[in-house]
């Protein structure tokens, strides 16, 4: 199975580039429009977290438990940071060149790396509990409940090992496309199910023990003529909200499906590769070509959408204390209000780009910059 970088795949589809070739042909990104300002940002705190990942085709997402954010570099520096303050916990090397990550759950910090390590570190002191090999690189971050850690690795495949040795349990072989976006999805790991998402543009519900599927259902069925176009992967993380999933594929749809039985409960046609996001009885999405989308939760009807943004290299949407937020590759935080997506504030962060998933913790929005730096920011 051959991956491609979906930036990649965007300019093949589209016949252009940002970076030079025909001056005719060239789509530019958006220039930004300038609007009245309803709501601003201000930085809590900021530290460094390593050399960053901007030369690379990856993306290292922080992740947070109550009180100590998470975050990597390429290079295999893992740090632990107080939420609130930003300062530093500990900082453990592992001298390897970490692609998947970083992962929380049960007191375990996890990463993968570009040969198929995966990391296990105390999530107290940084100490390496234990690491374990799987099939090939690891470009998602690794979930865990306290009993098994889910790994997916960049050729399909899934891998549950045990949470407090490493050892293999159990695993799955995804359907491998011919072309798929260069990523993989996380896992949903709770007590009672792993919720995954493949390359086929299949989610799949397992049994946590043994590995058995509970259902199986598409999200997108492939079309077109070629395999550019039938690509369907699923490289957002599933959202579970109560008892439905929400999810969306790349070239396919967002949809919601119930926790239970895997049944469709709505679609719509829709295209990303990131996770969606939710509020207020809405789904939020950042579009291929980077529009900002609100759906109704609850019966999939579409609300509105911002395409002042297009092809801005968007991060996936997070809630933040009463906005949707959204960061692009030039290093701007966009706020848009949920109800109508206007933009309601704007940001400069860092000029060497976001390309990172954001995350919001409380009522902080903690962002790492490609350049390695990592900050908190606070709406005033």
């Amino acid at each position: 199975m051959k991956k491609l970088s979906l930036l990649f795949c965007v300019l093949l589809v589209s016949g252009c580039s940002w970076f030079g070739g025909d001056d005719d042909a060239a789509i530019e990104p958006a220039e930004l429009v300038d609007f009245q300002s309803e709501a601003s940002v201000v930085r809590q705190w900021t530290a460094n977290v390593g050399s960053g990942a901007k030369n690379y085709l990856i993306s290292l997402r922080p992740t947070a438990n109550r009180d100590t954010v998470f975050a990597a570099d390429y290079g295999g520096q893992i740090t632990a940071l107080d939420v609130g303050t930003g300062n530093v916990r500990w900082e453990t090397e592992l001298d390897v060149p970490v692609t998947g990550g970083v992962g929380y759950g049960a007191g375990l910090v996890m990463v993968g790396t570009i040969e198929g390590e995966v990391f296990a570190l105390d999530a107290d002191d940084g100490s390496v509990l234990w690491t374990s090999q799987v099939s090939s690189e690891v470009l998602s971050s690794p979930k865990s409940n306290g009993e098994i850690v889910v790994v997916h690795s960049i050729d399909n495949k899934m891998v549950a090992l045990d949470a407090k040795t490493g050892e293999e349990l159990w695993q799955h072989d995804g359907d491998a496309p011919i072309l798929s976006v260069r990523g993989t999805s996380e896992s949903v790991v709770t007590n009672n199910m792993v919720l995954s998402g493949f390359d086929s543009g299949k989610l799949i519900a397992f049994s946590p023990d043994n590995g058995s599927i509970i259902w199986e259902t598409r999200l997108a069925l492939p079309t077109g003529r070629t395999e550019l176009e039938r690509m369907v992967d699923i490289d957002g993380e599933p959202l579970l909200v109560g008892d439905v999933i929400y999810s969306v594929s790349y070239q396919g749809r967002v949809g919601a499906l119930s926790r239970g039985t895997g049944r469709s409960l709505w679609s719509q046609d829709s295209s990303s590769h990131h996770a969606p996001a939710h509020s207020a009885g809405q789904i939020y999405v950042t579009g291929a070509e980077d529009s900002v989308q609100a759906f109704q939760a609850g019966n999939g009807q579409p609300i509105w959408s911002n395409d002042q943004l297009f092809l801005r290299r968007l991060t996936g949407p997070v809630k933040l204390a009463g906005t949707m937020a959204v960061a692009d590759a030039e290093g701007y935080l966009h706020l848009l209000d949920p109800i109508d997506g206007r933009f309601v504030g704007r940001e400069k962060i860092d000029g060497s780009g976001i390309s990172t998933p954001m995350l919001s913790v409380g009522e902080s929005l903690i962002i790492q910059s490609n350049n390695g730096k990592i900050s908190a920011y606070k709406i005033q």
